[in-house]
């Protein structure tokens, strides 16, 4: 049995893959700054179990988000709503079901972190006469976030490649672009092929820009 690849057929829907390709880049960015935002909130809340109402609440919502598949989320969102009467564009479900997903692993990493860093930091802001919330945004945060840099660059490679599953909810995303590329051109292992190859370039540009990062935090550390 021969292997006949052509991607020719491919190729010449560039334009639709270039299209798709932005639209991933966007739905991420925007669910990426939803994660971040919600996350570190999140994450702040769950340090304090004084705080029961709003800690029950947090956990409660990362229990929740974590126990239950992403695919599920995206699928209430967009399908479930509508019959609350809520109707929201596509768009806006992926960027919410995403952004909601990975904001519960975002807020992980941030409480964990946060935690990490040594209680006589704490200490010795207080006693400088600082209050906690002071203590937390000009000397616990600010150590943490450092700290947060590798693990928040894991979750989200794994946001551009989870953003793949918004292409169920008719967002022409790259892999939207690629199913139809496939129903008029019968090359789905071709198409397949390049779409790997997309989220492989998507994914190293994030982890090199990172590193450079975090190379650049390190030598002002060091300065």
């Amino acid at each position: 049995m021969s292997l006949d690849l052509n991607f020719a057929p491919v190729f010449a829907s560039s334009d639709a893959l270039l299209a798709g390709t932005l639209v991933t880049v966007e739905i991420t960015l925007c669910a990426l700054l939803l994660s971040c935002l919600l996350g570190l909130l999140i994450g702040v809340v769950r340090i304090n179990p004084q705080e029961k109402v709003l800690y029950g609440l947090a956990s409660g919502y990362v229990a929740i988000i974590r126990g239950t598949p992403l695919l599920v989320q995206l699928f209430i969102w967009y399908y479930g709503l509508p019959r609350l009467g809520v109707m929201l564009p596509s768009f806006f479900c992926g960027v919410i079901g995403l952004g909601l997903y990975s904001a519960a692993y975002v807020s992980e990493i941030v409480r964990g972190t946060i935690m990490s860093v040594e209680r006589g930091q704490n200490e010795a802001a207080r006693s400088l006469g600082m209050s906690s919330k002071q203590a937390m945004m000009k000397i616990i945060l600010p150590q943490a976030i450092v700290r947060m840099l590798p693990p928040l660059g894991n979750e989200f490679i794994a946001l551009i490649k989870n953003s793949a599953l918004v292409s169920l909810i008719t967002i022409h995303d790259v892999m939207q672009q690629g199913n139809t590329i496939i129903s008029n051109t019968y090359r789905d292992l071709e198409t397949y092929l390049v779409i790997a190859v997309i989220y492989f370039v998507l994914t190293s540009l994030t982890v090199t820009a990172l590193r450079h990062y975090e190379k650049r935090h390190h030598q002002k550390g060091v300065q």
